[in-house]
């Protein structure tokens, strides 16, 4: 990858027009460039935060595309293993190489099809950081991003919300805001269609900074506390977007990965043979993990016997090290061999036979980490008693809120995803800590933070046939306030 200025010509060599209003922001910039780093001082509290999301959104140590880089501020402290930015203004490009020498920086119009097809390689972030305002057609300029686009990959937009456009203006006209060149001012819902017409799909939406300012104080206040909450957040100042390629997820479909079954099971000696006989037959290559809990009864014994019964099978039993059903699938998740991991819960109250409707939705491309949902369709009779129906409920709506991706049901055992996607949020793991006895947050969680597609599928719950829930509503519900609050502090109110 060249690191050479290059203005306003494509690499083929052809010439590539640039509009008159094109010229008055590279003019602008131009002028502005030694004064960028004072205009972010002057207004610290504004950029801080806006790193701080931006950081939240993108994990270290990645292949980090910037289009519309200024002095590479953004790039630089999102610590990318590879970075470029590509800025209209050569001036805002000397300047981000003369702070940021270990990143990669070209002066060019992003708009210019030529310089994006010169960039070698694909990249796991791609950021627009209040660029799109600027853009002459970002229809066009968004659909030529696939190209540099993993299924992995992940488009972060950030902009300004619409309703602050007399503000911003009143701003700069008072000096207290960096000056700027006439801008499209795009709504959100203006984003969601443009992202819509170049196949790209949104993941996640944010909202941040009602107050952003310090106001002695008060602001990070405001906006930690008031500025997160449902209906009042659409009124903050910034917005943010990530989104997927669809056209990269369908290239990637693969049609039929390998399958690990997980199944953690304590005291379920009654339902090893029937987990065995129900699973489907949906993948070429399936393995069954059976991890076994420090059971009292003979569950141990009976995964053997199904071991010697199924020879034909794929059939292993570990025992886990620690106590708790998150300890179980981590250990389990370490020793998967499939492409896909599935955990199913022992109790088999989700229908074994539904398992090939998650494989579907994954092996397609349509999500990257696929949840059961007990909560759509009616239950048998005292498959869930009342209050627990009430409190996963509740707590579905809460976090919702909290992931920015709908769910209802986040407390099914059932989830599905890529042996990779794991290692990923495990990698990332450290940002939550071990804090989740259940397994199933420390997984949604993770997901969440990285940005996967989830996607639920329905399932008919059904009552047990053999043992006892091992579910304590009260203590249990204890511990799903405790994830409340971590969820909020990590991902809301930071």
């Amino acid at each position: 990858m060249t690191s050479a200025a290059i203005d306003n010509k494509p690499a083929s060599g052809t010439a590539s027009a640039i509009s008159p209003r094109k010229s008055r922001i590279r003019e602008l910039y131009g002028r502005l460039a030694p004064a960028r780093s004072e205009w972010i001082a002057r207004n610290e509290y504004y950029y801080a935060d806006d790193l701080a999301y931006m950081r939240f959104l993108v994990p270290e140590k990645l292949r980090v595309l910037e289009l519309g880089c200024g002095n590479g501020q953004l790039l630089a402290s999102l610590a990318p293993s590879y970075g470029l930015g590509i800025d209209i203004s050569p001036a805002m490009v000397d300047e981000a190489r003369k702070f940021h020498p270990e990143l990669n920086f070209i002066a060019g119009d992003i708009e210019d099809p030529g310089l994006l097809d010169s960039i070698e390689g694909k990249f796991d972030i791609i950021v627009l950081s209040d660029t799109i305002g600027y853009l002459e057609d970002c229809q066009t300029a968004l659909s030529r991003l696939h190209r540099l686009c993993l299924p992995e990959t992940r488009l972060i937009i950030g902009y300004y919300s619409k309703i602050w456009e007399p503000v911003l203006k009143l701003g700069e006209r008072l000096g207290l805001k960096m000056p700027t060149v006439e801008m499209n001012w795009l709504s959100s819902e203006d984003i969601s269609n443009l992202l819509m017409l170049t196949d790209f799909e949104p993941i996640k939406r944010e909202w941040r900074q009602l107050v952003p300012k310090r106001w002695l104080g008060l602001g990070p206040l405001i906006n930690r506390y008031i500025g997160t909450l449902p209906i009042v957040r659409r009124a903050c100042l910034r917005h943010y977007v990530a989104a997927r390629s669809l056209v990269a997820a369908r290239d990637d479909q693969r049609a039929n990965p390998s399958v690990t079954v997980l199944i953690p099971c304590r005291n379920e000696a009654g339902n090893i043979e029937p987990a065995i006989k129900r699973v489907p037959r949906f993948a070429r290559d399936m393995e069954y993990l059976f991890v076994e809990g420090h059971s009292s009864d003979n569950t141990t014994d009976e995964i053997k016997r199904v071991i010697a019964a199924y020879p034909d099978l794929n059939i292993r039993l570990i025992h886990q090290d620690g106590k708790g059903k998150g300890n179980a699938v981590r250990n389990g998740f370490a020793e998967a061999k499939g492409e896909v991991v599935m955990i199913l819960d022992a109790d088999l109250t989700m229908p074994p036979e539904d398992l090939p409707k998650f494989y579907a939705a994954i092996a397609s491309g349509k999500g990257e980490f696929i949840n059961g949902s007990r909560l759509v369709y009616p239950m048998e009779n005292e498959a869930m008693r009342f209050l627990n129906h009430v409190a996963n409920w509740t707590f579905s709506k809460l976090f919702s809120w909290l992931l920015n991706q709908r769910f209802t049901d986040t407390l099914c055992g059932t989830k599905v995803l890529t042996k990779t996607a794991y290692e990923r949020i495990a990698a990332n793991r450290a940002y939550f800590g071990e804090f989740d006895p259940f397994g199933d947050f420390d997984l949604l969680f993770g997901a969440a933070k990285l940005n996967l597609k989830i996607v639920e599928v329905p399932i008919r719950y059904a009552a047990r046939t053999y043992g006892t829930t091992q579910i304590s509503r009260f203590a249990d519900g204890w511990l799903l306030l405790r994830m409340v609050a971590v969820a909020y502090r990590r991902l809301k109110a930071f």
